[in-house]
C-alpha cells in the first residue's frame, strides 16, 4: 500500500522531465506529506500529446453517488486491475504517472506503541513514476446543487468534472519487504510511451510492465512522526533521524 508520499518537484520540472506539456493553471506548492483526496500531479496522453495534469488522488468510479469513496480508492493492486468494475476501464483506456519524489511506509517498534514512519526514496534523487489509472465523475446534480447551496459565492457550473486518479501496487521486491509487503509500481522511462499510450488496449501486455522495480533502486531512512499527521506538510518531514 502506498497511503502517502512526497511531490517536491514544480510543475515546470515534471513537465520538463516527463517531456509533457505543462497545463495552464496546473501549479501546486510543494507537499511532503500527500494524503488522500490531496491535488496531485499526473502525466497522461490526450489529443496525442503528453500533458501534465492536476487531479484528486483517490479513485471516483462514474456511478458513484458522491466522493466518499475515494478516501478508500488510492490504491490499485496490480494483481485484479482486470477483474475490479471500478479499475477495469482505467486500466484499459485511461493511465497516468503520478509523479513522486519518496513515499513513506510505518514500521511497527518493539516496545513501542506508534509505528515508526520511513521515508522510501530513489538513491540517485531522480522523481519516481508511479504506474496509476484516472478516471472522470460528474457529481449527480442533486448532489452538485447541495454543494453549490452551501458556498457563500455559489458556482455557475457546480457539475464541473473531477479527474482522480489511484496509484497501482504490486509485491515489494528484497529492500522494500523489510518495510512493508507490497509498493507503488515504478515505471522505468523506457515504459513510459506504451503505458500511457491510450491506444493500446492490450491489458496483458500492459501487465508485464506492472513489476517491483530493483532494490538497488532505493535508500530507506527512518523519519519522525509529524508525518503521521496529514496537516504537516513541509520539508523537514523527510529529514533522517
Amino acid at each position: 500500500m502506498c497511503g502517502r508520499y512526497v511531490s517536491a518537484h514544480t510543475a515546470e520540472e515534471l513537465a520538463d522531465y516527463f517531456a509533457a506539456e505543462p497545463i495552464a493553471g496546473a501549479s501546486l506548492e510543494p507537499n511532503y506529506n500527500v494524503a488522500p483526496t490531496n491535488s496531485v500531479y499526473s502525466v497522461l496522453v490526450e489529443e496525442a500529446a503528453r500533458r501534465l495534469d492536476v487531479m484528486r488522488w483517490g479513485l471516483i468510479p462514474p456511478w458513484s453517488k458522491d466522493a466518499k469513496a475515494s478516501g478508500r480508492m488510492i490504491n490499485a493492486r496490480s494483481e485484479t486491475l482486470a477483474e475490479r468494475n471500478s479499475y477495469r476501464g482505467p486500466f484499459k483506456k485511461r493511465r497516468c504517472i503520478i509523479p513522486a519524489d519518496g513515499f513513506y511506509e510505518w514500521v511497527s517498534v518493539p516496545g513501542q506503541k506508534v509505528k515508526q514512519p520511513m521515508h522510501i526514496a530513489r538513491s540517485d534523487g531522480e522523481p519516481m513514476a508511479f504506474a496509476g489509472i484516472w478516471e472522470r465523475w460528474k457529481p449527480p446534480a442533486e448532489v452538485a446543487e447541495a454543494i453549490s447551496g452551501s458556498l457563500a459565492n455559489p458556482v455557475s457550473e457546480p457539475r464541473e468534472t473531477i479527474r482522480s486518479v489511484s496509484i497501482i501496487t504490486t509485491s515489494a521486491n528484497e529492500r522494500i519487504a523489510e518495510v512493508h509487503a507490497r509498493m507503488p509500481v515504478i515505471l522505468p522511462p523506457v515504459a513510459w510511451e506504451e503505458w500511457l499510450d491510450p491506444a493500446n488496449t492490450d491489458t496483458k501486455s500492459l501487465g508485464r510492465l506492472l513489476v517491483p522495480a530493483p532494490s538497488d533502486l532505493f535508500q530507506i531512512q527512518r523519519v519522525g512522526t509529524e508525518v503521521n499527521n496529514p496537516r504537516n506538510k513541509s520539508e523537514h518531514l523527510i529529514r533522517p533521524i
